[in-house]
């Protein structure tokens, strides 16, 4: 058990991959993927993909901001992601004036790409196993905490020692896998100089909106455009107006010969989070808390925000972003519940903890706590769960929820880019509705101090009243206001007042959630180690923990119910049917575009049937964090842009279904057309690398 993280290690990368089900590090593409990988289609080696030596695919492979993946596209630091990853950077330079959400965007030349503050892209430059100096010096017999107090250290004092050998604009990160059983260093270059080139207007690159998030069959132009810039040197550097091209060390051809059905496919990005080892014990607390509550509270939020987004231009362009953030994860949680149950997952958690628990009982010793970790684990997650659902409340419905909140912990430095996109009095409603759920649903211990010591006191429990009272007499109704406030006063503003209350409140659960979940820790620390020390043949991969991965499979159509068989791709005619002039901000239809299918003007980027192909689907295992991600051909080309995965399948990130789950992508074809055709920018075009032909990849210039 001392040596438990050397054996581990062997295990992960002894075995050759047989499913189309993983998310696998690059470097154990060659000892694990490889063989399956060729089988499949792929004409590349292990070392195209992942290389220490040379440049490689995963050099064309960036994080685009905080939570998504783009891909170096030309040999002047093109960028392609996904419209909803570029979402937050196009409202914010949006404006009544200048409505790039509306109408889109195109620079017609370098001195017309817009800077995005705040935005940066991160290139991995070197990944490698630490797990013996994380976890070498640990007796196998430490309690959770001394261990926890012994991985912090070691991983403290490894990334000092690394930083030390980083060049300038270098960060180094050291990331847990399988439960804390192996630990990598990341380290990654970042470029914090980034500017928009070009984004369709939302009735493409959002097309569908809401109603269409997560569905198939699709039809969303889901691209946005960037460049990254470097100092002259080809540096990471802050914005300068001398500032030029990034010269990558690697940049993707473009595919446009098309696809077929089973044809090879591969993703390269960052997932983000994926819980494949949660037990049935977490999925009732999923199901019958988290989920739920998310859902309603959200729901009721959201409905609010939309009803003023469609009255007012002003209001769209201030809570498009916020709007689309809130709304993705929950109608996420929608279908995650929905499949969940209708695929029986928590029965088949149920049948592998009972071979698990059989086997511990039979095959480990009781001071190696495999016997222990499924009965600590449900110990843990019945004692934690009303924590958490009280805490949850706290942060959707009043941290998140309510504005004014925000404004008040602000400093003042920041206040008027907060203040650019706040509507006080659409806020002044959305708290009315906030504060009166939780005080109807939250267990009355958990509920914020503010109700009994005020609203029931000074109100007569009136909540309405008291909201009315706190934005009516807040400095922090106006931006104005909030910047000459002094710090006496900002204590005993009723806003600030409001925001101190609950988080007093949620304070008040932390020492509780503190001493449960080192506990959690533990427990699904020896589980999922126990897992594979019970099938050592089994091919394993770890979690999605926004790290870079590999997964791969094959062009597919899927058959979601019975009688019922999707196609593999859509077409720009399915575009044209699905205009709706009684929902405008969902399913409006470009003038151009309809011109240019009535006319048939596909150019080179038809396909042989002369159809327009809009988007497409693989068996690729991906998850947030995978959008704006490479989908690659055989030959390592741009095929299309990952930009969601479909309904049926929403229990993917809690189990791999591989008869349902599908990744939707947007066919690169069509986003050259946008480009090309609707927007005329041959400036870009001529940057990009564009191959006809399906044949073997061309050596590099």
């Amino acid at each position: 058990m001392k040596k438990l993280f050397l054996t581990f290690a062997a295990m992960t990368i002894a075995f050759s991959a047989v499913a189309d089900e993983g998310m696998w590090l690059l470097p154990y593409l060659q000892k694990m993927n490889i063989k399956d990988m060729k089988a499949k289609g792929l004409r590349l080696s292990a070392e195209d993909i992942y290389s220490i030596n040379k440049s490689s695919l995963k050099d064309a492979i960036v994080i685009f901001g905080g939570g998504c993946t783009g891909e170096i596209v030309s040999d002047k630091g093109l960028i392609f992601t996904n419209h909803h990853c570029g979402y937050g950077s196009i409202q914010a330079l949006s404006s009544i004036e200048h409505d790039y959400l509306k109408n889109g965007f195109w620079a017609n030349s370098h001195a017309e790409e817009l800077p995005c503050p705040g935005l940066s892209v991160r290139f991995v430059r070197k990944i490698e196993d630490v797990t013996a100096q994380i976890l070498g010096n640990i007796p196998s017999i430490s309690g959770e905490e001394e261990r926890s107090k012994m991985v912090s250290a070691n991983i403290n004092g490894l990334s000092e020692e690394m930083r030390k050998d980083l060049a300038e604009g270098q960060t180094v990160q050291i990331v847990s896998f399988f439960g804390g059983n192996q630990y990598f260093a990341f380290v990654y270059e970042v470029y914090n100089d980034v500017r928009l080139v070009g984004t369709p207007p939302s009735s493409i690159g959002k097309f569908g909106g809401d109603t269409d998030n997560w569905m198939w069959p699709r039809h969303t132009g889901d691209f946005s455009i960037f460049r990254v810039y470097a100092s002259k040197d080809n540096k990471p550097a802050a914005y300068s107006k001398d500032n030029v091209p990034y010269k990558p060390k690697r940049h993707l051809e473009i595919s446009i010969a098309g696809y077929k059905e089973n044809d090879f496919a591969m993703v390269m990005g960052f997932p983000g989070s994926t819980t494949r080892y949660m037990t049935s014990y977490e999925i009732d607390q999923m199901l019958e808390v988290d989920n739920p509550q998310r859902i309603f509270i959200r729901g009721e939020r959201q409905a609010i925000l939309w009803e003023a987004m469609e009255a007012s231009d002003a209001v769209r362009i201030k809570y498009a972003s916020k709007y689309a953030s809130s709304s993705n994860y929950w109608k996420n949680s929608i279908g995650m519940s929905n499949g969940i149950q209708k695929l029986g997952v928590k029965a088949q958690k149920q049948a592998e903890e009972r071979k698990f628990q059989q086997w511990a009982d039979k095959n480990t010793l009781p001071e190696e706590r495999y016997i222990d970790a499924l009965p600590n684990m449900e110990k843990v997650v019945a004692a934690i769960t009303p924590i958490e659902g009280s805490m949850q409340y706290l942060q959707e419905a009043f941290l998140r929820g309510i504005e004014i909140i925000t404004a008040a912990r602000t400093a003042t430095p920041r206040l008027e880019a907060f203040y650019k996109d706040y509507e006080v009095e659409l806020d002044r409603k959305v708290a009315k509705r906030m504060m009166t759920i939780a005080k109807e649903n939250m267990d009355p211990k958990y509920l914020p101090s503010i109700y009994a010591d005020v609203i029931d006191k000074e109100f007569g429990g009136d909540i309405e009243k008291y909201v009315d009272w706190v934005y009516d007499n807040s400095a922090f109704y106006s931006l104005e206001k909030a910047k000459a406030i002094d710090e006496e006063a900002r204590k005993a503003d009723p806003a600030m007042q409001l925001a101190q209350s609950v988080i007093a409140s949620y304070n008040s659960l932390a020492p509780a959630y503190q001493t449960l979940n080192p506990r959690f820790n533990e427990a699904h620390r020896l589980y999922v180690a126990g897992l594979m020390r019970m099938q050592p043949e089994k091919a394993w991969y770890s979690d999605a923990n926004f790290t870079i991965r590999c997964t791969y499979g094959n062009v597919l159509p899927y058959n979601p119910a019975d009688a019922i068989t999707y196609n593999y791709y859509t077409t720009l005619e399915g575009v044209i049917a699905k205009e709706d002039t009684s929902n405008p901000l969902e399913f409006t239809v470009e003038p151009k575009l309809k011109e240019l299918y009535a006319k048939k003007d596909y150019g080179r980027y038809a396909d042989k049937d002369g159809r327009l192909r809009v988007g497409f689907l693989c068996n690729l295992d991906i998850t947030g964090g995978n959008s704006g991600s490479p989908v690659l051909d055989g030959n390592g080309r741009l095929v299309g842009l990952a930009f969601d995965g479909n309904w049926e399948a929403m229990s993917g990130d809690v189990a791999f279904e591989p008869e349902l789950q599908r990744c939707i992508a947007v066919d690169i074809r069509y986003v050259l057309f946008v480009v090309d055709k609707f927007a005329g920018c041959n400036h870009i075009m001529n940057e990009l690398n564009i191959v006809q032909s399906k044949g073997p990849k061309a050596k590099r210039k």
